[in-house]
């Protein structure tokens, strides 16, 4: 009876169509296709799922042996096409063959939450977490198959602006917009404000043919127009069952942005976009295009533009420059043990070791010529790195790196007070260490301070042009001074002395031991 309803429904909607005219409908939808669950089926991961619930409810839906749909009457109403919750659950055990009756409320809630099929009272409350199906006197209702997940649709924000300002229009408590919905239509009429009164008329246009439907027949279309955009716009915070996971869509090796194609003129409505775009699966001549590239690349042996062998000695010189510094290739000082690997032994002796400002071995040092990042990460590089700034005049450059690297995890009522401190003391006019960065970071952090000073982030850019000012032009000079060769050299001639004092420590102890040994050789033959 709902399918027949949903029929007559575009039929009338396709008359309307013919003789409505709009000339910014005929440019945007004049000329429309439909897409089958055929065209779905090689690209969404979800229709193997969607074909076995598809099965179960075209059973339910059989005249002889299918759930029994009834025209519920009422005082001074009737409720048209509808069936209890306690008829479904019992058709499922009975038809499924399910011994339990939670197995039978699970299939029903999953059914539900797709949008098969819904209850009629209360359309919002579907869709929470905390409500299911339940075996009761409560009233449900079949989706029309037009509007079946299988079909691929994909609603466009104009289609959902369209639906609710339909809904404002016609005076009835059953299609009062929810609390959600109506803060979704104010931010749908900010976004489209442009085109808000060519929406105004799409819905207009439906509304008027609405009203010459049959009232049981628009009862029905109502509520299932109603379930549609509870699963395509669920309630906040309510999963979204149409999603497609993106691993799904990986392992079938297709894209998940497709391209969209238009709907059909009988659901057009005699305006543009018409109430849902359903969508098709993207151009396969680009999808073979793209990979024949990747497969000529391959055959040039490159990855991502770069050769294979590149790739490899990369990794390699990676490696290599690294090891040192990898407890499980080159075993910590000072005992040369397994014992001495932090991994192993549970110890943080090693990373205190590593933090110390004193006594800093040459291996460390060697690292500070990685990268910029490794020499200010060691607290002893970060001394040297700092004074050797101060004799070159632009130690402000990094007490303003570190200044904002600290805005960042001030909290959150102490940032407007510590933006202002940076400013004033690195960038304003009268500033006490002012930094010499380009006119474009200076503009761009001036416009930030005056729009929003309570930003912890306002001077990103700044920051930005003045570490790669560091990294390209003072940490280079800093590795070819003569200060950072001293340090070097220093940390060289420590570690040597020390590893002498060990072998004359150990000398001298064995000799003594053998001096010892001699007295004691001597005292018991004089016995």
């Amino acid at each position: 009876m709902a399918y027949n309803y949903h029929r007559r429904h575009m039929k009338a909607m396709a008359e309307a169509s013919n003789s409505a005219s709009y000339s910014d409908a005929d440019s945007s939808s004049s000329q429309t296709n439909v897409s089958t669950s055929n065209h779905c089926e090689e690209w969404n991961p979800n229709q193997i799922v969607y074909n076995k619930m598809e099965q179960i409810i075209e059973r339910m839906q059989d005249e002889q042996l299918g759930v029994p749909v009834r025209t519920v009457k009422s005082f001074m109403s009737k409720i048209p096409s509808v069936f209890t919750g306690t008829d479904l659950i019992a058709w499922m055990m009975k038809s499924l063959d399910l011994e339990d009756q939670t197995e039978a409320l699970h299939l029903a809630n999953l059914m539900a939450s797709h949008g098969y099929f819904f209850p009629i009272d209360d359309h919002v409350l579907r869709n929470s977490l905390s409500i299911s199906v339940k075996s009761d006197s409560t009233f449900y209702r079949f989706q029309t198959p037009y509007f079946w997940p299988s079909n691929c649709w994909e609603p466009e924000n104009t289609d959902y602006a369209v639906y609710l300002c339909k809904r404002t229009m016609q005076n009835k408590t059953r299609l009062e917009l929810a609390d959600y919905e109506a803060e979704n239509l104010a931010r749908l009429q900010k976004m489209f404000s442009r085109k808000w009164e060519f929406i105004f008329m799409q819905a207009e246009a439906q509304a008027k043919v609405d009203k010459k439907r049959d009232k049981l027949e628009r009862k029905v279309l109502d509520s299932q127009e109603r379930a549609f955009w509870d699963v395509h716009r669920p309630v906040p915070g309510c999963v979204n069952t149409t999603e497609i996971d993106i691993k799904k869509a990986c392992r079938m090796n297709k894209p998940v942005n497709r391209t969209r194609v238009k709907i059909s003129t009988h659901l057009a409505c005699s305006v543009g976009g018409g109430r849902v775009s359903p969508v098709n699966e993207a151009d396969k001549s680009e999808v073979l295009k793209r990979e024949i590239d990747s497969l000529r690349l391959r055959l040039d042996h490159r990855i991502g533009g770069v050769k294979i062998s590149k790739v490899a000695e990369s990794y390699s010189t990676f490696y290599e420059q690294w090891a040192e510094y990898d407890p499980f290739i080159t075993l910590p000082e000072p005992t040369k043990g397994m014992a001495s690997n932090p991994w192993i032994s549970d110890s943080t002796d090693f990373w205190e070791l590593e933090r110390q400002t004193k006594d800093v071995p040459c291996r460390r040092v060697r690292r500070w010529a990685f990268s910029l990042k490794e020499l200010l990460k060691d607290g002893a590089g970060r001394e040297q790195f700092i004074k050797f700034l101060e004799k070159e005049f632009s130690a402000e450059n990094l007490k303003f790196w570190d200044a904002v690297q600290e805005l960042k995890r001030v909290h959150s009522r102490d940032v407007s007070h510590k933006v202002q401190e940076i400013w004033n003391e690195y960038l304003g006019s009268d500033a006490n260490c002012p930094i010499n960065i380009d006119c474009k970071s200076y503009e761009i952090t001036k416009i930030n301070m005056a729009n929003n000073p309570n930003n912890r982030w306002i001077f990103d850019e700044a920051a930005g042009h003045v570490y790669q000012l560091m990294k390209n032009d003072s940490y280079p000079r800093y590795l070819r001074s003569d200060m950072y060769k001293e340090y070097l050299n220093g940390t060289k001639k420590k570690t040597s002395v020390k590893g002498i004092r060990g072998v004359i420590t150990f000398s001298a102890k064995k000799v003594g031991d053998q001096l010892a040994l001699a007295a004691a050789n001597t005292t018991t033959s004089l016995t």
